[in-house]
């Protein structure tokens, strides 16, 4: 799916761009496209560079937070609510273990050690399908969870955003939750409906009731406040639950007489080598999407969704965002790219930007996830699996675009 959108890009820029030359007379669109290429491909090289620094501070703490515990505590948390939701997985299956420790370093926001973590997953799922080339309940349900990705602490946002000169790079972080609890509500209402799953259980109740009643007791109280501030007390309440989130995994680790010092110095060299890593693949799609819009086909493609907006009379900022929204359930590293376009082009605190940013974290990469983890077990009748993964992907693209209007609108 990656290389048909990143030949599907540079195909439409060439074709724009020539059309452009013929029926116009454009005669610099060729050159504004090698242009693109050259100096978008030196931006991505110095922001995996910028990234670095960050990556490896964020990757030293979590690898804390792993050693000292954290993790597990919050499988034995939330084993109850998956036995209740997946009951075709027996209690103390292997499947479950993994299945908490992916969710838990999706909402942690470990990218890299979530993936392997779902791929061990859906391998203990497969040990149990009497159907192995069909996708079992379980897995389905699993995949949504995973599409749209609950994320208590979007550290990699944070750490572009930063990169790029935010004022407040944290600012956007209530916004995220906001919208990423609405995305993952919305698939399992949709997977629980397919599947008949009793969300009336009592246990299923109290987990949704408990989350469901921190995300509105945070609504009910920034409802109250005017917007300046609410921006400065979300971004108080976000820079505060972070700070004490890496004080509790230190804290922790000196309890357990744990060496933390080396373990971050651990975790630190895996930051820098996940910072060179993405280099490669952020060069591919930033120049893609770069010679896209040196083109004038995003210009086009966005002018005529702009054309539908002004005519119904309704607030066109969203528009610069929507590029991110659009790739999101294809690419993780597209989106990634736009939002990273949108931030350098309108500004990272631009309304542009900070939605761009919103949106990255409101969902994942719907099909991205589906290849990887069904392909890992060979898995061709995906059911339901697609039509749910993209109600959660659409879920959370809209109450991103309601929760940025809310609170930088």
């Amino acid at each position: 799916m990656l290389n048909k959108i990143w030949v599907f890009l540079f195909l439409s820029a060439f074709a724009t761009a020539t059309v452009k030359l013929l029926a116009w007379g454009d005669t610099r669109v060729f050159s504004e496209l090698m242009q693109a290429m050259f100096s978008l491909s030196k931006t991505a090289f110095e922001i995996s560079l910028g990234l670095t620094g960050v990556l490896a501070l964020w990757m030293g703490i979590m690898k804390i937070g792993e050693r000292s515990g954290f993790i597990e505590l919050l499988t034995r948390a939330l084993n109850p609510l998956f036995l209740r939701l997946m009951p075709e997985i027996p209690a103390h299956h292997p499947a479950l273990g993994a299945i908490t420790l992916n969710v838990a370093a999706n909402m942690l926001g470990l990218d890299n050690a979530a993936t392997p973590m779902g791929i061990k997953a859906m391998q203990e799922m497969q040990t149990l399908n009497p159907h192995p080339e069909r996708a079992s309940d379980a897995q389905i349900l699993f995949l949504v969870l995973n599409t749209s990705s609950v994320t208590l602490f979007p550290v990699t946002i944070f750490a572009y955003r930063a990169q790029l000169g935010a004022a407040n790079p944290t600012d956007v972080f209530i916004p995220i939750l906001i919208a990423t609890y609405v995305s993952t509500l919305c698939g399992l209402l949709a997977v629980a409906y397919v599947q008949k799953i009793n969300l009336l259980n009592k246990v299923v109740l109290a987990y949704l009731a408990g989350i469901s009643a921190l995300i509105l007791g945070l609504l009910s109280y920034f409802s109250g406040l005017d917007q300046s501030t609410m921006l400065e007390q979300s971004a108080l309440v976000s820079n505060a639950i972070l700070f004490s989130l890496i004080t509790a995994f230190i804290a922790a680790a000196a309890y357990q007489k744990i060496n933390a010092y080396d373990l971050f110095i651990e975790g630190a060299k895996q930051g820098f080598h996940t910072a060179i890593g993405i280099i490669p693949y952020l060069v591919a799609m930033l120049v893609a999407f770069g010679v896209f819009r040196a083109s004038g086909a995003l210009e086009l493609l966005t002018g005529g969704i702009r054309f539908i907006v002004d005519f119904l009379q309704l607030d066109n900022r969203f528009i610069d965002g929507l590029p991110t929204a659009l790739m999101k359930p294809f690419s993780g590293s597209g989106a990634r790219a736009m939002m990273i376009d949108a931030m350098q082009s309108h500004g990272a605190d631009s309304f542009a930007g900070r939605l761009a940013s919103v949106v990255q974290g409101s969902t994942e990469t719907t099909f991205y996830v589906l290849a990887v983890y069904f392909g890992a077990v060979n898995i061709t009748h995906i059911r339901h699996a697609a039509a749910c993964g993209i109600i959660a992907d659409l879920s959370g693209i809209l109450a991103a675009i309601s929760v940025t209007y809310w609170f930088f609108g």
